[in-house]
């Protein structure tokens, strides 16, 4: 019977809900039950239950799962909380499932951000220590000089969240242009190493995360290819997790 058992935040994951981080602060916040009552965190699932969010109940998935790259305008916000801000990026995109962000753009910037109703895939595609790439085109307000090149890609500690960056790669394009390849994904990292050397973000573009490229009109967004998705798969296939992929969520798409 153990075996039957499913954390709470695993089951609203696989269900296509929420990602794993994203239920845990559903629970905390109260807004989950199961059969009807609130749960603590670390409660496990029981075949027969009956779990709810904010009174929907959320059933085991019974469809094939979505992986959408999208061009995310400046002005959109990457949240799933549609109550509280009118400028987020589910009812931009008004996709016909629930779906919900890999990580974020913050809502100066814009370019390529994943969505999905895969929970599985996004801790192993965002945790830093699994040093997977993300790549930007950059503009910012003074000429590009050697030295800041070469402090922003050596490395800088940011005293407001008290955290070194990563070494990463900086190529100056133009007079005021650059492009810088992550590892990590702190908060407004670009934008703040910038303000560290002195210089002010005038516009930021992601243009590639891992093996996904930005190839689509800004505000549209389309279907992972096959090709994609399977060198995807086998990029974070041996990323850190705190549970088991599945092996061929793609099997039987229409």
């Amino acid at each position: 019977m153990s075996e039957d058992l499913k954390r709470l935040n695993k089951y609203l994951s696989e269900a296509g809900y929420c990602s794993r981080r994203a239920a845990d602060r559903l629970i905390e916040a109260g807004r989950v039950t199961i059969n009807d009552a609130i749960p603590e965190m670390g409660t496990k699932v029981a075949p027969g239950d009956v779990v709810k969010v904010d009174g929907e109940i959320i059933g085991e998935r019974k469809q094939d799962f979505v992986y959408l790259a999208f061009n995310k305008p400046v002005g959109i916000v990457c949240t799933t909380d549609t109550r509280v801000e009118k400028d987020n990026i589910i009812d931009y995109i008004n996709y016909p499932k629930r779906i919900f962000p890999i990580g974020r753009l913050d809502k100066p910037s814009e370019g390529l951000i994943l969505l999905t109703d895969d929970g599985d895939i996004v801790n192993k595609i965002l945790r830093a220590s699994n040093n997977h790439e993300k790549e930007y085109i950059v503009t910012v307000d003074q000429p590009i000089s050697q030295t800041f090149i070469e402090r922003m890609a050596g490395g800088i500690y940011l005293e407001e969240l008290g955290k070194h960056t990563n070494k990463c790669k900086v190529k100056k394009i133009d007079k005021f242009t650059f492009s810088i390849i992550l590892t990590q994904g702190l908060n407004r990292q670009i934008r703040r190493m910038c303000e560290y050397c002195n210089y002010d973000v005038q516009t930021l573009k992601r243009i590639r995360i891992m093996n996904i490229n930005l190839d689509i009109p800004v505000g549209k967004y389309r279907e992972l290819s096959e090709a994609e998705f399977k060198t995807l798969n086998d990029l974070i296939s041996n990323s850190t997790k705190t549970f088991e992929a599945n092996q061929n969520p793609r099997k039987n798409r229409r």
